[in-house]
Parts: structure tokens; sequence; C-alpha cells
């Protein structure tokens, strides 16, 4: 198949993403897949694409958990406490994961990563806070193209475990 046809059947999705779309019987997902001119590498840019709040961006997150990836599905209005992580997991050290590593786990550059269909299986964990949602969007492996799903879906089909490693505010 070539990455032309692959393309305009994906609507614009990675082609491994759309060929995981299709293993978990959600190919009808192709139709929502959207596409944008300019990136949607960061919560922001998506969200400002979309017409949607920040915390409607599921982030798919790489992090190196005593040295094994790890990917943390995090709302694009927050950020990771690494050391909650740390707990969550019963690791020594967790710290994000360098770009090639990314690519490397996911098949993905960073900023197109989706929360599933990766080349290797890892540990998931989502937020909790993703279920403040009816819907949110996620990137459909590249930086281009997102789509949206209920959160409890999204989480069900990555195979996360629910958590709570949201980075809480500073109180002074």
């Amino acid at each position: 198949m070539t990455t032309a046809a692959t393309e305009s059947e994906g609507f614009g999705a990675h082609p491994r993403f759309a060929e995981a779309l299709r293993e978990l019987g959600l190919a009808d997902l192709h139709t929502r897949i959207r596409r944008f001119p300019d990136a949607t590498r960061t919560a922001a840019e998506a969200a400002a694409a979309i017409g949607c709040e920040l915390s409607q961006i599921c982030k798919s997150l790489i992090f190196a958990a005593d040295g094994e990836p790890v990917l943390v599905l995090m709302d694009g209005a927050s950020r990771v406490d690494v050391e909650l992580v740390r707990k969550e997991l019963g690791v020594q050290k967790v710290t994000r994961a360098k770009a090639d590593v990314v690519r490397e786990t996911t098949g993905y550059a960073i900023g197109g990563v989706p929360p599933f269909g990766h080349r290797t299986r890892t540990r998931v964990l989502a937020d909790r806070s993703l279920l403040e949602h009816e819907v949110v969007w996620a990137a459909a492996g590249n930086p281009h193209a997102v789509f949206p799903m209920e959160p409890k879906e999204l989480v069900a089909h990555a195979g996360a475990a629910l958590v709570d490693v949201r980075e809480q505010p500073q109180t002074s």
C-alpha cells in the first residue's frame, strides 16, 4: 500500500495508527480524524486549531521509569508530576524520555504520538483528569492530525491504568 493511498484512506492518520484502528475495530474513527495545515504538536496548538478547551487535549507522553519506557496520558492543561508517577510505578527514578527513545518505543515523533497503536507495548497510565470531559482529542500519529474519543473508551483502548499523577498547583 502506498503512503498516498494510506494518507487519503486514513484522512491524515499515520499508516501505523490507521492500521491500529482497523485492528481495534475502530475503522469508523477514520472519518472523524481532523487534519490541519499547521502543526498541532503542542496541546495549545491543537486546542486552538480544534476550538476546544486546552484540558480536552490528551497528551501522550513517554517517560523512562528506571530506564523502561512508560506512556502517561495527561490532559493538555496539566503537567505530569514525575514523583507521583515514580510512586505509582514503584520505581527509583522517572525522567522524560529522549526523542529517539520516544520514536523507537512508539514509532511516532514527539508531537504526533497517539495514545495507542504503538510499535511496542508499554505500561500506560492515564490521569483521571481526562474523565472530566465528554470528548477528548488526541494525536493520530503525526503532528497535523487529531481524533476525538470519549475518554473512558480512549483509556480502555490504550490499556491504561487510571491514576492521579497530575502536578498540583503550588500554594503559598
